[in-house]
């Protein structure tokens, strides 16, 4: 199995877009998935929605993703390192976001801990020491991995700065989403080659 199907537009692309049966997966891997992601901001607002995602379906959280943005002050890691128990208590009582305790104060902390990384030392300089040094091509579906030794190494750098919710998943799947490396199966029209 190639891992690769038609999209609405008969390009080829990478398998995953199909498993929801909704057009918001292939929208999100054609202009988004795999494409580098710069800013403190933006790399914020991922890390967060992958930590969110941990033990739920991806399209749940995309559909979501604009409540995310509102609920949590489009992810400026400032105003949600400022959040207290009442922002909290707002948090757990919006429909709009995945209303999950443990998550919710993850991402507080991590706002925090983005805040509190050391002098020169930002989360896009923390992704680019973890990237593979050999780019590859997977074949197809079955060899796109769920964690690699840098994304292993990526969630203890992180943890190690005060971050939680990200093992090395959630921090392979940030890696895959921020292309800091390149899961497109070869085929896919994103590589160049579909």
């Amino acid at each position: 199995m190639t891992g690769l199907v038609a999209g609405s537009d008969g390009r080829l692309r990478c398998g995953w877009t199909q498993m929801s049966g909704s057009p918001d997966y292939e929208r999100y891997h054609d202009e988004e998935w795999g494409r580098p992601v710069t800013g403190e901001h933006a790399l914020f607002e991922r890390i967060s929605l992958e930590a969110f995602q941990s033990g739920l379906s991806w399209i749940t959280i995309l559909r979501k993703r604009e409540a995310f943005r509102a609920a949590f002050d489009g992810f400026d890691p400032a105003k949600v390192a400022a959040y207290g128990e009442d922002d909290v208590a707002r948090l757990m009582t919006d429909a709009g976001i995945v209303r999950n305790l443990a998550k919710i104060k993850a991402t507080i902390a991590n706002a925090r801990a983005v805040l509190e990384l050391p002098e020169g030392e930002t989360l896009v300089s923390l992704l680019a020491a973890h990237a593979p040094a050999e780019p590859r091509v997977p074949a197809g579906l079955h060899d796109v991995p769920a964690t690699t030794a840098e994304s292993a190494a990526l969630a203890k750098a992180l943890k190690a700065r005060g971050f939680r919710f990200v093992g090395p998943t959630t921090a392979y799947a940030m890696m895959q989403a921020v292309g800091v490396v390149n899961d497109h199966v070869a085929g896919c029209w994103i590589r160049g080659d579909g």
